[in-house]
């Protein structure tokens, strides 16, 4: 029988400061948790916060929930779990090629939706409705609550007890920088370079798989896209590689192209802003006067063509829209019935109401719910003939 190969928990930290940037956030520099842990024999504290991610409730409810269609349209368009899935590896990608904490990037990119309602921005307008008066709702605040107070997967201390890097990615997400859950965040300055690589990823995904779905559900035609001058741009380089291209293939090779493209721009326009402004910190990354990790000023502008694209003839378009009503009216009805009596919830939330104000409460069991169980609440509610 052979020796057993020793491993320390420290022979990864080491490695980090091997192969790292010194732009990169590592395990060592991290603020911990909020309730200290022993360290792990062989993961180091952000590959732990990775696998807490995906072993969470929250993550898994992400396969039912709207990207932009509901999940009952097809069984290929893109969900919140795949974007997420998507925003993951590109963002890994990226950070490699920076030098970045990759454990930390992926940790980042795979919570960043883990606060979204069922129905996607529509059942999140819904939401903020319903709570106007009670604090309002964003889905970045909500996914900080859900990984701090609401998975209940450990004995010893509530949430998930991610690092502070990843809550605070998620802090800074949020566009409601006065918001009390935030305040110990704000003030650091720039947010981490993982976190602004998993963002600018999160950007890109979107515009690329967005345009991938509205072709493949029928919603926009390759034509229609002429238009946009990405697009063009990106059909020119396709043309030059491919001189002739079968049906079938030309929309994923489009979107591959795309993808690939926007990426290394990203990944250029970066490099050289760490050089220009000669990044050699985390605090030079923090002080810095702009985010660090985005696409070129062409670039930008080019994106902004495309999006502007997306809003007019995708998200706009009748049968999304369609969709987006019918899933707000499900959530504002579902809320209201909640709200007036508590007891129709799930013990689990209906003991949390106790004799106080139940609006948080029903806030937090709406926003849980996947399209699918959402559609299901409302016909065991108010369809005459579904019992239970």
């Amino acid at each position: 029988m052979s020796d057993a190969v020793s491993f320390e928990p420290t022979d990864w930290l080491d490695r980090e400061d091997e192969v790292l940037a010194p732009y990169a956030m590592r395990t060592r520099q991290s603020r911990g948790r909020r309730h200290p842990e022993d360290q792990h024999p062989f993961r180091t504290l952000y590959q732990r916060d990775r696998d807490r991610i995906v072993h969470s409730t929250a993550f898994r409810r992400l396969m039912h929930k709207t990207q932009v269609l509901v999940t009952e349209t097809n069984d290929h368009h893109r969900t919140r779990l795949t974007h997420t899935l998507e925003v993951a590896q590109i963002s890994r990608t990226i950070a490699r090629r920076l030098g970045l904490n990759e454990d930390l990037t992926e940790a980042i990119a795979l919570s960043h939706d883990l606060g979204h309602p069922p129905f996607g921005h529509a059942g999140e307008s819904a939401l903020h409705e319903c709570m106007a008066e009670h604090g309002g709702f964003e889905h970045n605040l909500h996914a900080l609550r859900i990984v701090e107070v609401l998975e209940y997967r450990y004995a010893e201390f509530p949430g998930l007890n991610l690092s502070w890097e990843v809550l605070e990615a998620m802090a800074l997400h949020s566009k409601r920088r006065d918001a009390p859950e935030i305040i110990e965040f704000v003030g650091v300055g720039q947010p981490l370079l993982e976190a602004q690589v998993a963002d600018a990823a999160d950007s890109l995904a979107y515009d690329a798989h967005d345009i991938d779905d509205a072709l493949s559900v029928g919603l926009i035609a390759p034509d229609d896209l002429r238009e946009v001058e990405l697009w063009r741009r990106v059909l020119d380089a396709v043309k030059r590689r491919h001189v002739t291209l079968a049906p079938l293939h030309f929309q994923p090779t489009m979107v591959r192209y795309l993808i690939d493209w926007l990426v290394r721009d990203l990944l250029d326009h970066t490099l050289q802003r760490l050089r220009r402004d000669r990044i050699g910190s985390i605090a030079d990354v923090r002080g810095a006067s702009s985010p660090l990790a985005q696409p070129s000023p062409e670039m930008r502008t080019l994106k902004a063509g495309l999006e502007e694209f997306l809003k007019r003839r995708v998200y706009n378009h009748h049968r999304v829209q369609r969709m987006a009503v019918k899933g707000g009216r499900i959530v504002r009805q579902l809320f209201d019935e909640f709200c007036r009596s508590s007891r129709l919830m799930p013990e689990r939330y209906a003991r949390r109401v106790g004799t106080g104000k139940p609006e948080r409460t029903v806030c937090d069991y709406v926003a849980g719910m996947t399209d699918r169980y959402a559609q299901d609440e409302f016909l065991r509610l108010f369809q005459p003939y579904t019992i239970v």
